[in-house]
């Protein structure tokens, strides 16, 4: 099945039986993401005043309890409610689910002890044109990113510049391979959510940052259209399965 999507500058074809799926999901049992040192998730059948929910197990039903932190176990998307006072709902960011898009890979910079991305490495890797998201993959990459544990590791991160950067050409959403896109321990400064929010500036409320993400190596670099879809919490955050398609 192909779809056109109509965009300010021009129409989008796609072919949506050929979607490439950048999340990683919530596990329950066995390797798993993590960061910010909290406990894997767990997923197990519910059990009460003998009823047990799971059929081999004797129940009648699978009826499990979930347990996880969408910042820490899951690809996540996150409003600007993540670090203001007051909590705004990420799905209300989002007031239609598809965007022009552009996918780089980065080798994050050494510089003073830290791995960081910096705006000449966005400048030069995103090039010319107008994209409402962009998707940085991170070198190395290898699946090992679907189950690798980030706690006190000081993964890459952006630069302030960086953010502002993107901020400044006016996009709308940002998806990284990597916990966060601020350094993991800065005593509270998160300089680079605060930069593309433009947090103490003119906020921008329907902008959005999507963390955990997993760019497959056979996904080359380039244009595409992306469908962010979050799950239906209201919360700052919420699990979220971003899908790529190459237009025609």
């Amino acid at each position: 099945m192909k779809i056109s999507l109509a965009h300010p500058d021009k129409v989008y074809r796609i072919d949506v039986s050929k979607p490439l799926d950048i999340s990683i999901p919530v596990r329950g049992a066995g390797a798993t993401i993590g960061a910010w040192y909290l406990e894997p998730p767990t997923i197990t059948p519910h059990c009460e005043e003998g009823f047990v929910g799971s059929v081999s197990e004797g129940g009648f039903v699978n009826f499990n309890d979930i347990w996880f932190n969408p910042h820490s176990h899951v690809t996540h998307t996150e409003s600007i409610g993540h670090i203001s006072e007051t909590v705004y709902d990420v799905q209300n960011c989002l007031d239609r689910f598809f965007f022009t898009a552009k996918v780089i890979t980065v080798v994050p910079r050494e510089r003073e002890g830290d791995l960081v991305i910096t705006q000449s490495q966005l400048q030069r890797e995103i090039g010319e044109g107008t994209y409402e998201a962009v998707v940085i993959r991170t070198l190395p990459n290898t699946d090992a990113k679907e189950t690798k544990v980030y706690s006190h590791t000081n993964p890459p991160y952006l630069l302030e510049e960086a953010a502002q950067y993107l901020k400044e050409r006016g996009v709308l959403h940002l998806l990284v391979d990597l916990p966060s896109v601020d350094k993991e321990k800065d005593n509270g400064l998160l300089l680079a959510h605060k930069a593309f929010w433009d947090f103490n500036g003119k906020p921008r409320m329907n902008a959005t940052i999507t963390e955990f993400i997993y760019v497959d190596t056979a996904i080359p670099d380039g244009n595409y259209v992306l469908n962010l879809q979050v799950a239906p919490f209201v919360n700052d955050a919420s699990p979220s399965r971003p899908v790529l398609y190459q237009p025609l």
